[in-house]
C-alpha cells in the first residue's frame, strides 16, 4: 500500500504527464491515485495521462500463437519472467492479486545445464534449487501482461494514450491560457509552471504542472537532451545492456526432444546455462495456470553477448540462438521446434554494482520533471514499485 506519512501534504489538483506505460509508469499512476483519495478531498485528485508508445501496456510482455487444429496456444513471456517481493510494504501491496490467483508463486525446479559438446556429448544436467514460497518468486496468469493490464483498469482518474511517441522536451513553458475560464487557471496554474508536449509529428498534446519520464535511460536522454533538465548528466550514470530472447514451440508433447521430455530425472522448469551465448531456459507450459499451453519454451541469451551484437542482423542472431539451443535441448529432425521466433530488447537489463548506491529518481524541481525507471534501482519488477514512491513523496512534497 501507499506510504501514508507520504500523502499529508495536499495535491492541488495538478495535470501529470507520464511518459511511458510499463510497470513504473503504471505503478506510478496508481499511488498518485491513492495518495489523493487518502486525503479525502475530491478538489484534490490528479489528472494523469499516461503516453505509451505501443499497443498495450506494461513491460511484461507475453506473446502468443494459436493452432488452427487444436485451438490451443503455444505462449511466451519474452521480457520478464518472474519477480520477487522481498520488502514488506510490496508484499502488502501486491497482496490482493495473490489472494484472487492473478499473482502465482512459483516453485520451479532449478538444474544447471552444460550444453552438448561439438563431439556429440550428451548435454549435463545437474540440479541446482527449488524455488520455494517462503523466497517466491511471482508470475501473472493467465499471461504475464494480465497484471500490468489489471493495473491499468483499475485506474480512475488517468487517461492511457497509445500509439503516441512523445518528442523530446526541448522547450520548457511557462503558461497560462486566458481564453481558460478563471478557475481552470487558477487550478491548473497557480504556481505558473507548464509544460506543454508534444508528440513526434509536432501536434500539441497538452499542459502539464508535472511530467514523469519513466522510460529506459537510453531513451531518456534522448527526451531530455537540450531540455535544459538539471540532471541530465546523471542519466547515463546506470548502465544497461540488452537481451535476445529466443521463442520456440513443439506441436505436442510427444515431439519434445529428450531434454525437455517429462521423464527425464531431474525435472526441471528452469536451466542456468554453462553457455558463451545463452543465460536462461523457462518452459512454459510447466508454470502454474499454463497447463493448457501446447509445448513452449523461452530462452534468454546472455546480456553481454546481446550487447556485443545489439545491432547485428536479427537472421544472423536468430540462427546464432537457435544453434546455441539446439546444443543445449540437443533435439534432431525429428525433435526440431515447429514454432520459431526472436526478440531484441535493446534496454534490458541494469547493471547492478553492489559497492555503488542506487540511483534514484532525478528531479528538476524548478521545471517540475521527474525521471525515473527500474533502472534508477536495481532493475527489477519491485524497483518499478520502489522508485514510484519515490515520485509520489517527490510530488508531495512540493506542493
Amino acid at each position: 500500500m501507499t506510504d501514508h506519512a507520504l500523502c499529508s501534504t495536499v495535491l492541488s489538483d495538478p495535470k501529470i504527464a507520464i511518459i511511458g506505460g510499463g510497470l513504473t509508469g503504471l505503478l506510478t499512476a496508481t499511488l498518485l491515485e491513492r495518495a489523493s483519495n487518502y486525503t479525502g478531498s475530491p478538489s484534490n485528485t490528479p489528472q494523469i495521462t499516461i503516453f505509451e508508445k505501443s499497443r498495450s501496456v506494461g513491460r511484461l510482455a507475453t506473446r502468443y500463437r494459436s493452432d488452427s487444429e487444436t485451438g490451443k496456444n503455444w505462449q511466451w513471456s519474452f521480457g520478464a519472467q518472474f519477480f520477487t517481493a522481498k520488502t514488506a510494504d510490496f508484499q502488502q501491496f501486491i497482496a490482493p492479486w495473490l489472494d484472487t490467483r492473478l499473482l502465482q508463486p512459483w516453485c520451479a525446479e532449478v538444474i544447471k545445464l552444460t550444453p552438448a559438446s561439438e563431439n556429440g556429448q550428451s548435454p549435463n544436467i545437474q540440479s541446482k534449487e527449488q524455488w520455494d514460497a517462503v523466497h517466491a518468486r511471482y508470475i501473472s496468469t493467465p499471461k504475464m501482461t494480465s497484471w500490468g493490464r489489471e493495473l491499468a483498469a483499475a485506474l480512475k482518474h488517468t487517461t492511457i494514450v497509445f500509439k503516441t511517441r512523445v518528442a523530446p522536451l526541448t522547450q520548457y513553458l511557462h503558461h497560462q491560457d486566458l481564453q481558460q475560464p478563471q478557475h481552470q487557471i487558477q487550478t491548473f496554474n497557480q504556481n505558473n509552471k507548464q509544460t506543454e508536449l508534444f508528440d513526434e509529428t509536432g501536434a500539441s498534446l497538452g499542459l502539464f504542472d508535472w511530467v514523469i519520464c519513466t522510460a529506459p535511460n537510453g531513451q531518456a536522454v534522448e527526451l531530455m537532451a537540450d531540455s535544459g533538465f538539471a540532471q541530465q548528466e546523471k542519466i547515463t550514470k546506470p548502465q544497461m545492456q540488452a537481451c535476445y530472447t529466443l521463442m520456440l514451440g513443439w506441436d505436442n508433447v510427444q515431439k519434445l526432444p529428450e531434454t525437455l521430455r517429462v521423464k527425464l530425472a531431474p525435472q526441471w522448469d528452469v536451466a542456468y546455462l554453462n553457455s558463451a551465448i545463452l543465460d536462461r531456459i523457462f518452459i512454459e507450459h510447466k508454470k502454474p495456470a499454463h497447463g493448457e499451453l501446447l509445448p513452449s519454451v523461452t530462452i534468454h541469451a546472455r546480456n553481454d553477448w546481446s550487447e556485443a551484437h545489439v545491432d547485428d542482423d536479427m537472421e544472423s542472431v536468430e540462427e546464432q540462438l537457435l544453434q546455441a539451443a539446439k546444443q543445449a535441448l540437443n533435439w534432431n529432425e525429428a525433435s526440431a521446434p515447429s514454432q520459431i521466433d526472436c526478440h531484441r530488447w535493446r534496454y534490458a537489463a541494469t547493471i547492478v554494482n553492489k559497492d555503488t548506491e542506487e540511483l534514484g529518481i532525478l528531479i528538476d524541481a524548478t521545471k517540475q520533471w521527474i525521471v525515473s525507471g527500474d533502472w534508477c534501482a536495481k532493475g527489477n519488477i519491485e524497483s518499478c514499485y520502489r522508485i514510484a514512491q519515490q515520485t509520489v513523496k517527490a510530488i508531495m512534497q512540493t506542493q
